[in-house]
C-alpha cells in the first residue's frame, strides 16, 4: 500500500546536469518550483553519484560464467 497523493519530481544537479527523482507531497497551493529548487540546493548528491557507481559496479570474480557447449 502506497502514500497518498505521493508524486515523482526529477531534479537536476547545478553544475554536472545529471538528474535524480525524489518523491514527496506537497500541500495545496505551495510553490512546486520554488521547493524544487530548494530541493536541489539540499540534496546530496555526493552520496547520490556513489549509490549510482556501486549499482552498476562488477566485482572482479562474480562475472556469470559462460557454458561451453
Amino acid at each position: 500500500m502506497g502514500i497518498p497523493n505521493v508524486k515523482r519530481f526529477r531534479i537536476q544537479h547545478p553544475e554536472t546536469g545529471a538528474f535524480a527523482t525524489i518523491m514527496a507531497v506537497l500541500p495545496k497551493g505551495a510553490d512546486q518550483q520554488a521547493y524544487l529548487a530548494d530541493a536541489a540546493k539540499r540534496f546530496d548528491w555526493k552520496a547520490w553519484q556513489e549509490a549510482q557507481q556501486k549499482q552498476f559496479k562488477v566485482r572482479v570474480g562474480q562475472q556469470k560464467q559462460k557454458k561451453a557447449k
